[in-house]
């Protein structure tokens, strides 16, 4: 990070549903590992969930006793699920050319995400963003997942910390961001609507990376 970009606020990013396309693989492989302990968890409902923690999410779709009885094996055979089907999984759109345009204008750039580190590791490399990020937070640096604040705190604490903007799909993003005090510009490439992700606190929401890459001077994100 050289001292131009540290005169810029932080943008701490997501990944599934923001950098890559993978929401809709992550629902098929908690509904496949549900439908593996004998429980129906619907679709919907699931989708919903996409983006808090797995830590957090069988309880949140299954209730308490489910998590109880199954959490541990319905994480374990998500995990397989999602893993098989990561030659499905591409970079949406804009994704690289977003982060390289933040950078250029002296924004330091960090991930958070919920994932464990080497599943991290495959989806960046899939987005072609591996290495060309500041910070990077995941499920392996043993933090309380979003929608608690601490993943969006920790990397902006590892880039020196001050002011920061979150860029997020989903409504736990956007709660992430709000829990941190931080401002939180939505996508709505993972599938939630406008209306709910500016319900939940969102500044403002575009349709995609490309999207708010090609309206980033007039974005919260803009270059002060």
């Amino acid at each position: 990070m050289n001292a131009d970009q540290t005169q810029q606020p932080v943008v701490v990013l997501d990944l599934d549903g923001t950098l890559v396309d993978s929401v809709y693989q992550h629902v098929v492989a908690w509904q496949a590992a549900f439908h593996d302990v004998g429980r129906h968890v619907s679709s919907v409902r699931i989708h919903e969930a996409i983006g808090m923690g797995g830590d957090r999410l069988v309880a949140y779709v299954a209730g308490d006793a489910a998590e109880s009885a199954v959490g541990d094996d319905v994480r374990g055979l998500h995990d397989t699920y999602f893993r098989a089907g990561l030659r499905t999984i591409c970079p949406l759109e804009g994704a690289a050319d977003l982060v390289e345009a933040l950078a250029r204008h002296g924004h330091p750039v960090a991930l958070a995400s919920s994932s464990e580190a080497d599943l991290v590791d495959e989806l960046l490399d899939i987005a072609d963003l591996r290495g060309r990020l500041d910070a990077v937070v995941t499920g392996s640096d043993d933090v309380p997942s979003k929608p608690a604040p601490d993943t969006v705190e920790l990397a902006v604490s590892r880039l020196g910390g001050g002011p920061a903007f979150v860029v997020g799909d989903a409504v736990w993003d956007v709660m992430s961001a709000g829990a941190a005090g931080l401002t939180a510009v939505g996508l709505r490439s993972g599938g939630v609507g406008a209306e709910r992700l500016l319900s939940a606190g969102a500044a403002q929401v575009y349709d995609n990376p490309r999207d708010l890459l090609e309206h980033l001077g007039s974005s919260p994100l803009r270059t002060r």
